[in-house]
């Protein structure tokens, strides 16, 4: 962590009746954890008395504020067992397991894949507009496994990044769901961020400017019961997205808590895996796809059940 940095700010007659931790965050762009750190810290002043966070601001008041300033570079974990699944002079594919994030939130924050991702290619800090990214592409919920990709250079992150935004990057899901489900289906709903609930998406209502644009397309590959299992390709890349189509047409993830999955106390995660990647590969624009196999844990949970492996799964 880097030495303290001293803001001054002051409150102008429009702020005024502002709560001080409020203003201070718009003002330097921090977070509410970072706000409640330095808080906590005592390194807030208003008119050199140190300030709780609640404190309602008057016009002319002047405020110091003492931020660590941390480094947004992902640090390098050559702990974290990074598996490459294919790699080249560009990109980097790696196979994400369950229970890691895609890259840190904190500064100094390890076990991520960024973090592993820097220790073995140090180019890949650079490859990101941010840093902390370590080069990825994009990213998975913490509790998804499969295959995602980093870049090794600007251009490449660059070129990657745009063929996610124009739509040219084939991505395939496996998910384990229960409920009525047709065989085959489109699902055009756009999503928001639920406004009571912010770590989860909603089908955004007509006209909310919040509103993106979300659309899958799904196929059954085996039944047995009221369980399915289904390949879902996403068009577009909003947060939760398979999550919450799946459980909006009535056929929530299994052991997906967050939007109403069965429970599989066996299991110990939600049954959602990225099977594949397809893109457009920077320097040769051939499309490359790479697989990422079936985790011992959810082969294990569709032989429980009796269900068939996915197509193209190798058996044993």
């Amino acid at each position: 962590m880097n030495p303290p940095k001293l803001h001054t700010l002051t409150v102008d007659a429009d702020k005024a009746g502002q709560r001080v931790d409020l203003f201070i965050g718009e003002a330097l762009g921090l977070s509410r954890a970072r706000l409640k750190r330095i808080f906590e810290a005592g390194a807030v002043k208003v008119n050199g008395r140190t300030a709780k966070k609640g404190l309602t601001l008057e016009a002319g008041q002047r405020i110091a504020v003492e931020v660590e300033e941390e480094s947004r570079e992902a640090v390098p974990d050559a702990d974290f067992p990074l598996v490459v699944l294919h790699e080249d002079s560009a990109l980097v594919f790696v196979d994400k397991p369950a229970g890691r994030p895609s890259h840190p939130l904190q500064s100094g924050e390890t076990g991520t894949v960024a973090n592993a991702l820097v220790a073995r290619y140090p180019e890949c800090a650079q490859a990101s507009l941010d840093p902390r990214e370590g080069g990825l592409c994009h990213r998975l919920d913490v509790e998804t496994s499969g295959v995602v990709v980093a870049a090794r250079t600007r251009e490449a992150w660059t070129a990657v990044r745009e063929a996610f935004g124009g739509r040219t990057v084939d991505k395939r899901y496996v998910a384990l769901v229960t409920g009525p489900l047709a065989d085959e289906g489109d699902i055009d709903v756009p999503l928001r961020h639920h406004p009571r609930h912010p770590d989860r998406v909603e089908p955004a209502p007509q006209g909310a400017e919040d509103a993106r644009d979300a659309v899958s397309r799904f196929t059954v590959l085996a039944r047995t019961g009221d369980y399915s299992l289904v390949e879902v390709q996403i068009l577009t890349g909003v947060l939760h997205q398979v999550r919450a189509h799946l459980a909006g047409v009535g056929a929530p993830i299994v052991g997906d808590a967050l939007y109403g999955g069965r429970e599989a106390p066996g299991l110990g995660r939600f049954f959602l895996h990225a099977r594949s990647l397809s893109l457009p590969h920077p320097e040769t624009q051939q499309q490359l796809r790479v697989n990422s196999p079936l985790p011992p844990e959810l082969r294990a949970e569709l032989e429980r059940l009796g269900l068939p492996l996915p197509p193209g799964e190798q058996q044993g």
